[in-house]
């Protein structure tokens, strides 16, 4: 037998006893029910002495293939008593599985509130439009499938304007029928119904829609105050991003009064700006405080991809219940304006302006819309008033801007 150049173990095949052992002497295939093992004849190109090395004489049993091999009979107590070691004894080992126990506190109210407030959140899909599947086999949301709330059991369902901005400039009008939405009620099924258009305002961004879903299937949101808010808060975002529905993810207010430049071409004053992840399909989704309250509806992102870049906007929650009453009652939100023209009379003159012209001169329409806001058509106002040095103040009723 030649010597190894390099480290190895050599090994023969040795048959333990009977037919097997006759087999092997003879050279010819032993019986499947025989007991294979193997003896170790060589260690390092060294040849074992049999006679005083008690380790050669242990024959290393093939166990567990007995499928395969045809081997039978054997179990592990029968095997481990083969490796011919008195000391060797069989223990049934149990692996540890870790128990899911408690979840940490944060991490239970988490949850706790999640599964509170998700079955407030359903998903809208403007029924212009129609997903489209792609050769992946993934499915193309379009723009205008987002998410909305249960605002009451009455069914009515608050969204963004440019969620249903495709039907409403097909001139679907009030009544009609301009989305599909889904809502998931308690024992977890998901429901379909047809949304009809209450009221809409472009200029708010923000819809009201109503499903005939009965009143026990309607768990409506707790509407909190955006007024009170402050940088740092905890606050979650749930909607249906890309069409996975009831998606959660978790961030901070991150800002306060910031310009929402909307999809519908308008500027919002007065934004809640978040770092929890916003993407397309959460426009109309709420951003609920740590208690599960609204502060706010998801609007818009700021991003150079088209997907989250952790800067998102929310027309606040103060607002939000504001334009709803009125699009409820009225179909519309009404504006309060002073309804009043002022043009000095020496202008008049120079320009030749005649009677019925009007010559309005305005030095900060933003800031004046903004104060007119915090009002309804019919308030009293008390108006402070300069003419030259002298300053008084007059009562006007707010009147509905008509335009």
């Amino acid at each position: 037998m030649a010597t190894a150049t390099s480290p190895h173990i050599l090994l023969s095949a040795r048959a333990c006893a009977g037919e097997a052992k006759t087999a092997l002497n003879a050279r010819v295939p032993a019986p499947l029910h025989s007991t294979p093992c193997l003896e170790i004849l060589q260690v390092s190109g060294k040849d074992i002495n049999h006679e005083q090395s008690s380790f050669a004489r242990r024959r290393l049993i093939f166990i567990g293939l007995g499928s395969v091999c045809g081997i039978s009979g054997h179990d592990g107590n029968s095997s481990a008593l083969a490796l011919g070691d008195p000391t060797v004894t069989l223990k049934d080992v149990t692996p540890t599985v870790a128990t899911r126990g408690e979840l940490p506190p944060n991490e239970e109210r988490l949850v706790t509130l999640f599964e509170k407030t998700t079955y407030s959140v359903v998903n809208v899909f403007d029924v212009t439009l129609r997903p489209r599947a792609t050769l992946t086999g993934m499915v193309e949301i379009p723009e205008g499938n987002g998410s909305g709330i249960i605002w009451d059991t009455n069914g009515h369902v608050v969204t963004n304007y440019h969620v249903i901005g495709s039907a409403l400039s097909k001139g679907l009008a009030p009544g009609q029928v301009v989305a599909r939405t889904v809502i998931l009620t308690g024992d977890g099924t998901r429901k379909t119904y047809d949304a009809r258009l209450i009221g809409a305002d472009k200029t708010k961004d923000l819809a009201v829609l109503k499903i005939m879903a009965p009143a026990e299937l309607l768990q409506p949101v707790v509407v909190g105050q955006s007024s009170k808010l402050k940088v740092g808060q905890r606050c979650l975002a749930i909607g249906n991003p890309f069409g996975f529905d009831h998606t959660l993810t978790v961030g901070v207010v991150s800002g306060l009064n910031r310009d929402i430049y909307s999809q519908t071409g308008v500027v919002i004053e007065g934004g809640i700006q978040t770092d929890a992840a916003i993407n397309p399909g959460n426009s109309g989704g709420p951003l609920l405080d740590s208690r599960g309250n609204l502060i706010g509806i998801n609007t818009a992102i700021f991003t150079r991809t088209g997907t989250s870049a952790g800067v998102g906007f929310a027309i606040p929650a103060d607002l939000v219940s504001k334009a709803v009453s009125q699009l409820i009652s009225f179909g519309k939100v009404r504006r309060p304006s002073l309804n009043v023209q002022l043009a000095p009379d020496l202008v008049a003159r120079q320009l030749n302006v005649r009677a019925g012209a009007l010559v309005v001169s305005v030095k900060n329409a933003a800031e004046l819309t903004r104060v007119l806001d915090n009002f309804q058509v019919g308030d009293k106002v008390s108006l402070q008033v300069q003419r030259n040095n002298e300053k008084f103040e007059l009562s006007a009723i707010l009147e509905e801007n008509k335009d």
